[in-house]
Order: C-alpha cells, then sequence, then structure tokens
C-alpha cells in the first residue's frame, strides 16, 4: 500500500475517533439528555439507563480503538472489523426505532454518520486485499 493511501487511511482513524469522542461525550457522560433526544421520552427507569450508558460505554471505548488503528492502520484490522460491525448494526438499530415511531429524526446524524464510516471501512479493507497486505 502506498505512502499515501496510509496517511488516508490514518487520518480516516482519527476522524472515526473523534466521531465515537463526540458521541461518547453526549451520550455516555449526559445520558438522560441524550436518550431524550433521541428518542422524545424521559429516561427514568434505572436500568435503561445503565444498559443505555453502556452502550454509549462501547462507544468510548472505541474512541481508543480507532486511535490505535490510526498509529498502524495494517496491523490492527480486527478493531475495524468488529468497530465497523457496530457502526451497521447501531445505524440499523436506530433506523428501526425511526421507522417503529420510537425516535426522533436526529437519529439520522448517528444513521448517516456511521453508515458513512462503516463504506470508508470497507473501501479500507477493499484497498487492504487489493495491496496484497498481510493482515495476519
Amino acid at each position: 500500500m502506498k505512502n499515501s493511501e496510509i496517511t488516508f487511511f490514518r487520518t480516516l482513524f482519527i476522524i472515526s475517533s473523534i466521531w465515537n469522542l463526540i458521541g461518547a461525550i453526549f451520550g455516555y457522560f449526559n445520558t438522560a439528555k441524550t436518550f431524550e433526544t433521541f428518542f422524545n421520552r424521559e429516561l427514568t427507569d434505572p436500568l435503561i439507563y445503565t444498559i443505555y450508558q453502556g452502550a454509549w460505554g462501547t462507544t468510548l471505548v472505541y474512541f481508543i480503538g480507532y486511535l490505535i488503528v490510526a498509529y498502524k492502520p495494517l496491523k490492527h484490522t480486527g478493531i475495524v472489523i468488529v468497530g465497523g460491525i457496530g457502526k451497521i448494526g447501531f445505524a440499523i438499530s436506530l433506523l428501526k426505532f425511526y421507522l417503529l415511531g420510537l425516535a426522533g429524526p436526529v437519529v439520522f446524524v448517528v444513521i448517516i454518520g456511521d453508515f458513512i464510516f462503516a463504506l470508508l471501512f470497507g473501501y479500507y479493507f477493499y484497498r487492504i486485499y487489493k495491496s496484497k497486505e498481510s493482515i495476519l
């Protein structure tokens, strides 16, 4: 893989990291307000609160994970596989919640953002495959 591509992917994963940090700041550190903004209802159940905050905790962990990938993009592909699956799954779940009338239109910020990152992660794997880089 060319140095310019490595630089592109490093930049991509730094931006991915920042995207996750922004989400985590809202979702993990201001859990009830984020829930209310997404779902147009107050978060009063302590169990749901803890589960919802934990989901955003995963987002916070991936902030660190994508920084690790940015450091060595060809070495840490497993983080990208799992993170990409998470982005697609979370975006699909939010879309389902919206279509069921359970979430407001603000969720499209996350849906669109996560789908864009998932597509770029797909391109990352395509370029690794085409350049015949070893990821093991």
